[in-house]
C-alpha cells in the first residue's frame, strides 16, 4: 500500500474487521472461500507493513525480503488460482460452474509457473514514489500479466451473480487506472485497492441472506 507501515496496519486491521463479519454471513461450506477473502486481503496487508519496517530500516532487511517473499506468494502466486476457485465453488448450479471451469484452469496453470518463477528467481525490493516496488524477472512481463489479469478477473464477469460481475468490473478499472498511475508499483497497489473494493464481499453477504444458501446440487 502507498506511505507507509502504519497505512498498511491500519487498513489491515479495517479489513480484518470487515472480513470476521463477512465470515459470520456464511450460510454454505461452498461460500467459505469466497467470503474468506476480504480476511486474507487482509492478512496479506499486514504482511506487507513488515515489509515496510524493513524498508524503513526499523526492522532488518531480511524480514523486508522474507515477508517480502510472503506478499507475492499470495498476490503473485496463489492468487490467481483462489480467486476463480471460490467463484466457482460459489456459483448456484453445474451450468454456471461449468462456466468457470477454464479460469481454474488457467489460475491453475499460472499459480504453477509463478510459484516456479518466485523459488527459481530472486526477489527485488525497493521504494519508490511512496510505493513498494517488487520485481521477479520471470513474473514481470507482459503475457504473464495478462494471464494473471485473465484468472483473477475473468471468472468474475461470467458468474451468474451480479456483485460478482461489479466486483470484477472494479477490479479491472483499478488495475487499468494502477497500471496507467504507477505501473512499476503494481502488485503492491493492486492488492491493495483489491483488498478495499472486497469490501463489496462484505455488503453481498449482508444483503442477501434472504437468497442465500443457493440450492447446491
Amino acid at each position: 500500500m502507498c506511505f507507509s507501515a502504519t497505512a498498511n496496519f491500519v487498513g489491515s486491521g479495517v479489513l480484518g474487521a470487515g472480513g470476521v463479519a463477512t465470515l459470520t454471513k456464511v450460510k454454505h461450506r461452498r461460500e467459505l472461500l469466497f467470503a474468506a477473502l476480504p480476511t486474507l486481503f487482509a492478512i496479506h496487508q499486514f504482511i506487507e507493513g513488515f515489509v515496510w519496517l524493513g524498508l524503513d530500516g526499523i526492522l532488518s532487511r531480511a524480514v523486508a525480503h522474507d515477508m517480502g517473499a510472503a506478499f507475492m506468494l499470495y498476490a503473485q502466486g496463489l492468487l490467481p488460482f483462489l480467486l476463480p476457485l471460490s467463484v466457482f465453488l460459489f456459483e448456484p448450479n453445474a451450468k454456471s460452474r461449468g462456466r468457470m471451469l477454464p479460469f481454474v484452469a488457467l489460475g491453475g496453470a499460472t499459480t504453477l509457473y509463478i510459484l516456479w518463477a518466485l523459488t527459481a528467481y530472486p526477489l527485488e525490493l525497493y521504494v519508490k514514489g511512496n510505493s513498494i516496488v517488487y520485481i521477479n524477472q520471470a513474473t514481470n512481463n507482459t503475457a504473464v500479466a495478462l494471464l494473471y489479469v485473465m484468472a483473477t478477473c475473468g471468472s468474475l464477469f461470467f458468474s451468474k451473480i451480479k456483485m460478482m460481475v461489479t466486483f470484477g468490473a472494479a477490479n479491472l478499472a483499478i488495475l487499468l487506472l494502477v497500471l496507467e498511475v504507477k505501473r512499476y508499483a503494481f502488485t503492491s497497489l493492486w492488492c491493495a485497492y483489491a483488498a478495499v473494493a472486497s469490501v463489496m464481499i462484505l455488503a453481498y453477504f449482508w444483503r442477501s441472506h434472504r437468497e442465500r444458501p443457493f440450492l447446491y446440487a
